[in-house]
């Protein structure tokens, strides 16, 4: 049966000839085709770059259902797996067998906007600022519970597979993403005799809800999720939550997430 490939690259000098060695490798195998464009019929997606990349790609596709496998020509490379050198033993290998899946969770922010509804998605994080160098008031609610007014710069929101990413480097904890929490990392917040916040990030059931509400009328709130930035006026609920969509990455033999961890911030 011949199977079908979605290729999705950046246009760096380092991913290009991946891309045209990948296409190469299509050119002489008979078990494979090169999709133009997503379809139900793509059995894979082959994501070249670096995992700013491969945001991009989900986003653009909406959260694709079919499985991605990452080839690195960036930095870090937390969901990239393959090396440049790698893919085609992994293709080879793919024909015949299949791979691994790792399903990801992701999360959902919705906005409402007096009788409007926004939602928007997102796999590593939603952060919640106000103006470019304005503090935001923001009540919170954890499920059914009022827990604090909060202020700062805001609030970050994560998932286990975004851990790593900016909520790592305002001093949250790294998460494995074989768990299924939610972690809300606070941005600079203020304390002192006037405002009273969370310092350090609270980890919350993966079935709860945040849920955030501006303290001043006509509250301007800007959403950032996985880098894209969303600007509203006149919010006047946040709820952040985990989604029902999955994000399936490939993971080939000998994938292990703590060791990848020690790689990439220990060497």
């Amino acid at each position: 049966m011949v199977k079908h490939v979605f290729i999705y690259s950046n246009d760096t000098e380092f991913s290009l000839p991946i891309k045209e060695k990948i296409r190469a490798f299509f050119s002489n195998s008979s078990s494979l085709e090169e999709d133009a464009v997503l379809t139900q019929d793509t059995d894979l997606i082959i994501c070249i770059g670096g995992d700013g990349t491969l945001l991009h790609l989900i986003h653009e596709l909406n959260f694709p259902e079919t499985p991605i496998v990452g080839v690195n020509t960036g930095h870090l490379g937390f969901f990239q797996d393959l090396q440049p050198t790698e893919v085609e033993d992994f293709l080879k290998r793919w024909i015949q067998s299949g791979q691994h899946v790792q399903l990801y969770s992701t999360i959902q922010s919705q906005i409402w906007t007096g009788d409007k509804m926004t939602t928007l998605y997102g796999l590593n994080e939603m952060v919640i600022r106000g103006r470019t160098g304005s503090v935001i008031h923001l009540g919170v609610s954890i499920g059914s519970s009022f827990i604090e007014h909060f202020s700062g710069d805001g609030l970050l929101v994560s998932t286990p597979a975004g851990s790593t990413a900016y909520n790592y480097s305002l001093g949250g904890s790294i998460v494995d993403p074989r768990l299924e929490l939610l972690q809300v990392t606070p941005i600079a917040p203020m304390n002192n005799n006037s405002y009273r916040s969370f310092t350090s990030s609270l980890i919350l059931p993966s079935d709860y809800t945040l849920r955030m509400e501006p303290e001043e009328p006509h509250s301007f709130v800007q959403i950032e999720t996985d880098g894209f930035v969303y600007p509203f006026q006149n919010v006047k609920t946040i709820r952040i939550s985990y989604s029902k969509k999955k994000l399936r990455c490939i993971r080939i033999l000998g994938h292990d997430f703590w060791k990848k961890v020690k790689d990439k911030y220990l060497g």
